[in-house]
């Protein structure tokens, strides 16, 4: 479904808030609120956002300039965020939008661990609504900045800020993305959060051999391909690995599909390295919270059984209320589009049943 105003209405709502909130927990509101539009449930966007804000903080003041020649210096500094959030409302607003990510994105890119994957996550969908609106973006009718331009300079804003490389892993093996991810090891301490648990990866047994033997991409078109493989591999595998961390391993999945609908808007010349760095994060992820055992198989729930069985799912997604719950529907509901798999749907309704409600 195309975007309406009641997006542009959100994010107006959302623009006076951060990024973050209650010290480094990323702001869904975005993100979710997109999801909700573009699947048909516009009209319950701003009674979702009478419960969400409350939690928000404040957009964060600026300290010091972000320049174009001393950019690198602040690239990964958190107390640099309202800086960076300048930086990029005034980028989106003087240039066009897609000069600008074509610009920042390979820059950006090997930091893709930022926020937890949130700042490429944030970014793809401020993309998306960009595409859907004809890919233009400019001034409303009111004289004020496109609202899906500012939310763009946010969301980069917020990557810039957040920055955090992982090494990049390069696919030269043979195997398929399910194959290859299924055979991810996790991280030997999952006892604390994601800083630790990534910065176990080196020393991780099997890391990076396992991501590696991804097959690789021989030009930009079967980049796309498998890209959106990844994808699906990867909500796939949610479902009987959703109890090793119900909210964090949904980025396994909305990492890469952030990616994926972020390619149209970017040069053919950057589509295989963005396939590398999103199943190197789609793959991190997991080795990080990836639990010792599968949940068994008659412990599943299943997609219910109608012909409306995706709207069904988003409904009870939207429903249900939580950001992760919505965002993983959002791809969940692409996934199934374009491989018919039921399991699909099933992961999202997985997702509701195992994380709180809003």
């Amino acid at each position: 479904m195309s975007i309406d105003s009641s997006l542009d209405e959100a994010y107006e709502r959302l623009h006076h808030s951060g990024p973050e909130f209650e010290g480094r927990l990323s702001n869904h509101g975005p993100m979710a609120v997109e999801a909700l539009v573009r699947n048909g449930h516009g009209d319950r966007v701003h009674r979702w956002l009478d419960r969400y804000m409350d939690r928000l903080d404040e957009l964060p003041r600026g300290t010091s300039p972000v320049t174009a020649d001393a950019w690198r210096t602040a690239l990964g500094d958190p107390r640099r965020l309202g800086d960076w959030l300048a930086y990029f409302e005034h980028e989106v607003r003087e240039r066009p939008w897609r000069a600008v990510l074509e610009t920042w994105w390979p820059r950006l890119l090997p930091g893709i661990a930022a926020g937890a994957t949130h700042g490429v996550i944030r970014t793809g969908h401020a993309v998306h609504a960009l595409l859907d609106d004809g890919g233009d973006g400019g001034v409303d009718g009111n004289g004020g900045a496109d609202p899906r331009l500012t939310e763009l300079g946010q969301a980069l804003g917020y990557w810039a800020a957040r920055w955090q490389p992982v090494a990049v892993v390069t696919p030269s093996g043979a195997a398929d993305p399910a194959s290859a991810l299924a055979a991810v090891p996790p991280v030997p301490d999952q006892s604390a959060g994601i800083d630790h648990r990534l910065g176990q990866l080196s020393e991780t047994a099997g890391w990076p051999a396992a991501p590696a033997a991804l097959r690789p991409a021989a030009d930009a078109d079967r980049a796309r391909e498998l890209l959106a493989d990844v994808t699906s591999a990867a909500a796939l595998r949610y479902l009987p690995l959703a109890h090793g961390s119900a909210v964090m391993l949904v980025h396994a999945a909305t990492a890469p599909m952030a990616a994926l609908r972020t390619l149209p808007a970017l040069p053919r010349a950057q589509w295989v390295p963005t396939l590398h760095a999103a199943w190197t994060a789609s793959t991190a992820v997991t080795a990080a919270y990836r639990p010792a055992a599968p949940a068994p198989r008659d412990s599943l729930p299943t997609a219910p059984d109608s012909a409306n069985s995706a709207e069904e799912v988003f409904a009870l997604a939207a429903r249900h209320g939580d950001a992760h719950v919505i965002k993983l529907a959002d791809t969940c509901l692409d996934v199934h589009r374009r491989t018919g798999r039921p399991e699909a749907l099933a992961a999202a309704v997985r997702a509701a049943e195992l994380i709180e409600g809003m």
